[in-house]
């Protein structure tokens, strides 16, 4: 089944089941692709790849709001916002370790033939795209200034 697809049949099942947590986040991840869609003109196809950077952005938004309320002591909404990033991670594929990314750099790093930090720019766009929707950027950014430095 498509992600899109079951995306919507979870936004029924929540509304069944009166699941306040998990009706906000499934239909923030449908409002993103509805969003998607019409902005580039209409009848856009929406893939699963697509979606999975989609929620990947949500769940980064919730994450920071999260640290936001923390700080400013309102700890029940940030309750709410990691709780909402909960339900939205359970569309995306497996992540990796650190130590799986770690790996998965250092070949990459072979592959590219890099030496210096200088050519982070190069293998970070290899490894954006081969582990695209395994691991967030910050990780893979992280692991490749230390395995350059």
């Amino acid at each position: 089944m498509a992600l899109e697809q079951e995306i919507q049949k979870d936004i029924m099942t929540a509304m069944k089941a009166r699941d306040n947590v998990a009706l906000n986040a499934v239909r923030a991840i449908k409002s993103e692709i509805l969003l998607f869609k019409s902005s580039e003109g209409g009848s856009k196809e929406v893939t699963d790849a697509d979606v999975v950077k989609m929620i990947q952005k949500l769940i980064k938004q919730r994450k920071e709001s999260a640290e936001l309320y923390a700080a400013g002591g309102r700890k029940e909404l940030a309750e709410g916002e990691l709780s909402e990033a909960a339900v939205m991670e359970k569309y995306l594929p497996k992540q990796l370790s650190e130590e799986e990314v770690e790996a998965k750099i250092k070949e990459i790093i072979a592959k590219v033939g890099a030496s210096s930090i200088k050519d982070m720019g190069k293998v970070m766009g290899t490894a954006n795209k081969e582990l695209a929707g395994q691991s967030d950027g910050r990780t893979i950014s992280t692991i490749v200034k230390k395995l350059l430095a």
